[in-house]
Formats: C-alpha cells, structure tokens, sequence
C-alpha cells in the first residue's frame, strides 16, 4: 500500500495546484470586470485618459488570466472566467466605436469567437446608453452614426444560427439586442418630432412678434 500513499500525495499535489490557479483565476476576473465597468464608464463621461488608463488595465489582465491558465482550460473555459473576457470585449468595442476608431477582431483581443460575439452584443446597451446622453442635448448626426453601428452588429448576430452548446447563450442576446436598437430608434423618432415640433413654435412666436411690429 506504499504505492497507494504515492499516488494520494500526487493527486493532492495536483489538487493543490489546480485549487491555487482557481483562486487566482477568480480574483484575476473580478479585477478585469471592475477595470472594463471603469473603462466604459470613462468613455461615457469623455474621460479618455482614464479610459485608456484602465483598458490598459484590463488588458494586462485579459493577458495574464489566458496566459496563467494555459494548463487548465477548463478553468480557462469556465463562466466566470469567459464572463471577465466578455466584459473586456466589450469594454474595448465600446471605446473603438464610440470614438470612431477600427473595430477589434477577436484575433485583436486574443479571445474565443463565442466569447467576443457576445461582447458585441452587450455593446448595443452601451451604444444605447450614448446615444440617450447625446439627445438630452438633441439630435445629430453622431445620433445617427451609433443607431447604424447597433443595427450593423444586429445584423450580424442575428446570421450566428447555431447551437447554444456552440454559441453558449448567444440568441438571447440578440434578442435583447434587437427590443433594444427597437427602443432607441422611438426615442429617436420621439426626439425629432419633439425638435420639429419646437422649431415650428419658434417659427410662429417669430411671425407673431413681427406681424406685431
């Protein structure tokens, strides 16, 4: 029964070692969660420096939690780890939309391709979010431009047909999506006849105030 000591001792040890990665795997998550909430929440207020500040962040430990798990994929592969990636996905597709730079691919972010489309489309809420601060001062072009962007990442996620064990949650996402983009194209349409409506007004009290002179 020596043997049967030997092999118990290696077990522990491999327990061990897949328990210390866990733990270390859980904190690096929740770090990268918290440092892509900042990010966006910079990109919102135009904050650009914090919000490079903290996508700089995020991405040493995007780098890190694939890098320190590369022995363990389940655990790589895990929820809680693919959900911190989700959110790092997300984070850095907000800041490249909403100031207008290139689109990160998933090769970019060094992520799965299940993992950085439900990033995407997360993203719509985001997008959704600025567009609704930017109208509270009425409607431009930019308005226009990120409704677009919604409707473009829609459209892709709406051809991704294929299983939930493939996609892993993916079609209830973009059914969140779409009741979205729906929302915000009648705030739209609500904020340009609420701007139309008041530019007439302007116009009569200035054709009163003339026919009054």
């Amino acid at each position: 029964m020596d043997h049967l000591d030997s092999i118990a001792e290696e077990i522990r040890a491999s327990f061990d070692a897949l328990t210390a990665a866990r733990d270390n795997a859980l904190t690096q998550a929740r770090a990268l969660t918290r440092h892509c909430a900042h990010a966006i929440r910079a990109v919102h207020r135009e904050d650009h420096e914090k919000a490079d500040q903290e996508l700089g962040e995020a991405q040493n430990l995007a780098k890190s939690l694939r890098e320190d798990l590369v022995d363990y994929p389940n655990l790589y592969f895990s929820g809680y780890s693919q959900d911190a990636l989700k959110e790092f996905a997300e984070a850095k597709i907000v800041h490249a939309l909403v100031n207008n730079q290139t689109l990160p691919s998933p090769a970019d972010l060094g992520l799965e391709n299940n993992t950085y489309l439900k990033g995407l489309a997360e993203v719509v809420g985001e997008l959704r979010r600025r567009i609704l601060d930017i109208l509270r001062h009425g409607h431009s072009d930019e308005v226009e431009r990120l409704l677009q962007h919604m409707e473009d990442i829609y459209a892709i996620l709406v051809t991704m047909d294929y299983p939930d064990a493939v996609t892993h949650g993916l079609r209830r996402l973009t059914d969140i999506a779409r009741s979205i983009i729906e929302r915000t194209r009648g705030d739209i349409t609500l904020s340009l006849r609420q701007e139309k409506l008041e530019q007439t007004l302007r116009e009569v009290e200035q054709r009163i105030i003339g026919n009054g002179e």
